[in-house]
């Protein structure tokens, strides 16, 4: 088979895309370069730079490198950003995936994993989410996530192709140093940049009702969520066509906001208290994965714990940043 990586040029996708020829599948890269860079991407890999809104593009990627699988991490992920600008993330992740989906209609593409988020729970009130928790997204990424997880079992279902969508909690840390996260998004690499610039880390948001009043979330290597990915696209190559698969891909423990600011405090060396700031918009108190099908279904299972994820962001943010903290 010779698989077609959506945003395989960006902080995800790359680790998948490493993950996937590690593991001896054949590979082409396909990234619009928007987030994602070029030096991500193997020099021996094919790299074809389009937008998923192009379907002649797409069309023509399919048929030249004779893709028989698509893995689709292509798309917008800021949840703040999303509530700003919701037909933005419409138009890229909904539409986007449309396109991506009639492009592979048409050039009788067999195999589709989907990478969706967490974020189509919203609020669950429940201690472990699990798959059959009652979708509630609270933000238009999340609704985009949900809306293309409809649209990838649909066209599943009309046209015979098996997919598999996995609804990835909060990634963190790096498998190799040159493919950390670049962008300022998310909790780690935020503290990372407040630190580097000799200013306290923050915490948005410390009202909420939980243990010690902030977020608590559910975090994943990205070398474990790679693996992940490697595990369903090969689940898929065996199973019969139309076969679906919707699995969580966490590591089942929560951690609050704070342990992670303190645990990044002490890894970096710092001694800084975090500064409290306002919540931001669409952020739910608790989502923890319950991964248990997942196992089940690929045998896969996390490997690495917040440690792991912390120390290996922060010897790649060293190495992008070709400097030391700067003495509090």
């Amino acid at each position: 088979m010779t698989w077609l990586i959506t945003g395989g040029a960006g902080y995800i996708g790359s680790h998948v895309v490493h993950a996937m020829i590690e593991a001896g599948e054949h590979v082409v890269v396909y990234d619009d370069l928007s987030t994602g860079t070029a030096n991500n991407v193997p020099s021996c890999i094919p790299l074809v730079i389009g937008t998923v809104l192009d379907t002649v593009e797409l069309s023509r990627t399919i048929k030249h490198w004779g893709i028989t699988g698509i893995v689709h991490l292509a798309g917008k992920k800021q949840v703040g950003e999303s509530v700003e600008r919701p037909l933005l993330y419409y138009r890229e992740n909904v539409e986007g995936l449309r396109t991506l989906l009639d492009a592979a209609v048409r050039g009788d593409v067999r195999r589709f994993v989907f990478s969706s988020s967490a974020s189509v729970y919203g609020t669950p009130d429940t201690n472990l989410v699990t798959e059959g928790t009652p979708c509630a997204p609270i933000s238009p990424y999340g609704e985009t996530k949900l809306a293309g997880e409809w649209l990838v079992r649909a066209t599943g279902q009309a046209h015979g192709i098996a997919t598999a969508t996995l609804r990835y909690f909060n990634v963190a840390g790096t498998a190799r140093p040159e493919l950390g996260d670049t962008g300022i998004f998310n909790l780690i690499p935020m503290a990372f940049q407040k630190l580097t610039a000799g200013e306290p880390p923050h915490i948005f948001g410390d009202d909420y009702p939980t243990p010690d009043g902030t977020c608590i979330r559910d975090y994943i290597h990205v070398a474990d969520l790679a693996d992940a990915h490697v595990a369903a696209a090969r689940k898929l190559r065996a199973n019969r066509a139309g076969a679906d698969l919707t699995l969580n891909i966490g590591r089942g423990e929560g951690v609050s906001v704070r342990e992670m600011i303190e645990l990044v405090l002490k890894i970096t060396g710092q001694d800084l208290p975090a500064r409290v700031t306002p919540r931001r918009p669409g952020d739910p108190a608790r989502v923890v994965a319950c991964a248990g099908r997942a196992t089940d279904e690929l045998g896969w299972q996390a490997k690495y714990g917040v440690r792991d994820m912390i120390a290996s962001a922060w010897a790649a943010w060293l190495l992008r940043n070709s400097q030391a903290v700067r003495p509090l």
